[in-house]
């Protein structure tokens, strides 16, 4: 009998760098489509933070600090893409270019540390180990993610597409598929794993989850407007990812051209000790 050796285990999410970098393609559509945080998750940070100075790790466009900035934060992000960075400071965000593992807090100390969609680009102990250098006492990490359930139709005819045109990608298609039929809990070994980075990192009192549930009703145009900004898709050609966009846009086409969509924005945050 042949025994098949076994697969190499794959890169974690934040060793993909050029991925990780790759969403400034795009900056306009990228901030126009992709979904605000609940105004509950903002609140919560705000509150349960000792004071209103921020920083936003992986802030990409802004999206996030401009919430948190309207509730009366003080925010300074810090974007590994230029063009990201670019476009948030046109918003009026404060951005220095760098990643959180090799950014220079020079001194400065903030009330909170938080990422939004991003946090699984960072290595999970160097990050939470910079965040705990930089909180002040009683200061708290928040670091979240939407997670959402597409209808079976459409993740079927996004994976098959996908594997037609990009059957070398690193993103495992049939991890996709998985976690799609796991619904909104599929992100639930990531916080675990933002939770024990925390742990390791050291510094920081028990972890603890947020979840805030909504929805959203997108039209077929307004779905295939945003899948472009997907790591999946960043990467690849304009004719590949039209030929993805046309299997997509015909799924959501036989279930009448729209769908709603459930969401979960889930959170992984802990605060910092007292020093000493």
């Amino acid at each position: 009998m042949t025994t098949l050796p076994p697969e190499p285990p794959r890169p974690a999410p934040h060793q993909y760098r050029e991925v990780a970098e790759s969403f400034g393609a795009d900056t306009e559509r990228y901030d126009r489509t992709r979904p605000r945080y609940p105004d509950a998750l903002i609140e919560r940070i705000v509150a349960d933070s000792p004071g209103r100075d921020v920083l936003d790790v992986g802030c990409g466009t802004g999206i996030e600090a401009r919430q948190l900035q309207a509730a009366g934060c003080r925010v300074l992000g810090v974007e590994p893409d230029a063009r990201m960075a670019a476009f948030a400071r046109g918003t009026g965000v404060e951005v220095e270019v760098a990643t959180i593992e090799d950014w220079d807090p020079a001194g400065r100390t903030f009330d909170a540390v938080v990422a939004g969609t991003a946090w699984h680009w960072v290595d999970p102990v160097a990050g939470a180990a910079k965040a705990a250098r930089v909180l002040r006492p009683g200061g708290r990490l928040a670091v979240f993610w939407h997670v959402f359930q597409l209808p079976a139709e459409v993740t079927e005819a996004f994976a098959a597409a996908y594997q037609r045109v990009a059957p070398d990608s690193p993103f495992d298609m049939q991890a996709a598929r998985r976690a799609a039929r796991q619904g909104l809990d599929a992100y639930q070994p990531m916080l675990d794993k933002a939770a024990a980075g925390f742990e390791e990192a050291g510094g920081f009192a028990a972890p603890e989850q947020w979840r805030f549930e909504w929805e959203r009703t997108y039209t077929r145009d307004e779905w295939l407007d945003q899948m472009p900004t997907q790591g999946t898709l960043t990467r690849l050609s304009a004719d590949q990812v039209a030929e993805v966009l046309d299997g997509v846009g015909a799924a959501i086409d036989a279930l009448g051209g729209a769908f709603t969509m459930p969401y979960a924005t889930v959170a992984a945050t802990a605060v910092r000790r007292p020093l000493g």
